[in-house]
């Protein structure tokens, strides 16, 4: 078996979320946030749990830290929690939930585990909810003051910054299908008003905390989670499919933040969807960025639609495909390669790969107390595999983070299911290393590791170099 090996400087982390891990939800100080709320709707969380204690990381992050270091991690993805640090989502901070975060990237700096702060990862105050939420234009405003604090406090000791993770997700889930907090169904218009208010506040934010960004060679950028569209085969229809919905996925994102623009495709194609964009909007949106971050869990299998006004629509996953126990999801490593490849030749940014896992919902540990989970062990292979051969081809990826460290809270799915290279017993919160954990720090100590030659898939997941603002 050929031996991968990655260059000196990559980052082999992995990431955790503040509400999924750290529990203490009325601890020194803290707001309620939407998914405190959202936790006590009847039916909204799969079985019927909430995050009040979740992995009790806010009690054992110095534990947790050490563990990082035992297995070898170089980069450590965390979130800060808005209502921790700033309970009604504006105003003062509060002194005793910044500390812990002052700890926390204190912590890591002590054992060599470099820093990589994400300023919102779902939990906003519930005051602004009530306020309208990310449909009132002036919660970018209140993200801004908010995220320039941190950087402020933090900008000497953090090596990464995100301003939002997944905002693609959580704009459509929250706000149009409400199947994640605030649980709202406000439909196709309203749900891209929100995308705008969160692509301005992206813009505010970086504008608010580039001066106080004081570590030296630190970035600011963005986590996205694109949809992977693939073609369900090679015909011309399907590969227009495929590029159709990147047009109307990533572009619709990535070309304000790069270009100050929206694609005009797209645009057209939303026809009266579209949002309201007032004057100097799109400047301010159009901020330099450092690098983009990109999650990858499952590939959007497509093919061409000539009734649906997007021209696509989606197909059912492979049947031979390995599946993770994630409902919906496929095990499909050459997409990640194809997301990697376009993201650098249409952008042309530096891209971290900042969440990669998959479920296996069944790991607990044997009467040895050890825990085996061969199909995660594959799945790291065949994506670590799938990075490199990108990065052979020239897409500048700079790091990888594991999702998750832990096993943990996983939104409106509850405790069903496990991400974590790490198991966590809820009942006793005890961890313990997965077998995927210790062959991950093998890896990391050996710069790569040996990989079956995996077969390889042609890239046709769209045209590298179209423009943009053309249908195929």
């Amino acid at each position: 078996m050929p031996f991968l090996r990655f260059p000196p400087g990559f980052v082999w982390g992995a990431a955790t979320a503040a509400f999924q891990i750290e529990g203490a939800t009325q601890a020194d100080g803290r707001g309620q946030s939407i998914w405190d709320e959202f936790c006590r709707r009847p039916g909204a969380i799969r079985d019927h749990s909430d995050a009040e204690v979740a992995c009790g990381h806010f009690q054992r992050w110095a534990q947790d830290l050490d563990l990082m270091r035992e297995l070898g991690l170089q980069g450590y993805r965390f979130s800060v929690s808005w209502p921790r640090v700033q309970p009604g989502g504006r105003g003062a901070f509060n002194q005793a939930g910044m500390d812990f975060y002052e700890r926390l990237v204190d912590g890591l700096l002590e054992r060599g585990i470099q820093p990589n702060c994400t300023a919102y990862h779902w939990d906003l105050p519930v005051e602004l909810e009530r306020e309208g939420g990310w449909l009132n234009r002036g919660t970018a405003q209140r993200f801004a003051d908010y995220a320039g604090g941190l950087a402020k406090r933090l900008g000497d000791r953090v090596d990464l910054w995100a301003t939002f993770n997944e905002a693609n997700i959580f704009t459509l889930l929250g706000y149009e299908t409400g199947s994640h907090a605030p649980g709202r169904r406000e439909g196709a218009k309203a749900c891209r008003q929100v995308v705008h208010h969160v692509l301005l506040a992206h813009g505010l934010a970086m504008q608010a905390m580039r001066p106080h960004v004081r570590r030296p060679g630190a970035q600011l950028g963005i986590v996205m989670s694109p949809s992977a569209a693939w073609p369900q085969d090679r015909r011309p229809g399907s590969l227009r499919a495929a590029a159709n919905r990147f047009a109307m996925d990533s572009d619709w994102w990535m070309l304000p933040m790069t270009q100050g623009r929206y694609p005009a495709f797209a645009w057209k194609r939303l026809g009266a969807d579209v949002p309201e964009v007032q004057g100097g909007d799109l400047q301010a949106i159009h901020q330099p960025l450092d690098y983009i971050g990109l999650n990858y869990y499952s590939p959007a299998r497509v093919v061409e639609d000539p009734l649906d006004p997007q021209g696509w629509k989606p197909v059912p996953h492979s049947p031979l495909a390995p599946r993770p126990d994630m409902p919906g999801w496929e095990v499909f490593a050459p997409a990640l390669r194809g997301l990697l490849l376009h993201y650098h030749r249409r952008y042309k940014l530096p891209i971290y790969v900042t969440e990669n896992g998959m479920s296996v919902a069944g790991d607990a540990p044997d009467a040895q107390g050890r825990v085996d989970d061969p199909r995660r062990i594959d799945f790291l292979s065949r994506h670590l595999a799938e990075i490199h051969r990108a990065m052979a081809e020239g897409a500048d990826v700079r790091g990888y983070f594991h999702w998750s460290l832990m096993d943990n809270f996983e939104w409106a799915l509850g405790y069903t299911q496990r991400f974590g290279l790490v198991h966590v017993d809820y009942a006793t919160l005890k961890r313990t290393p997965k077998a995927s954990a210790l062959w991950y720090r093998q890896a990391i100590q050996q710069g790569g590791f040996e990989a079956p030659d995996y077969p390889d898939q042609p890239n046709h997941l769209v045209a590298n170099e179209r423009d943009p603002d053309a249908a195929l």
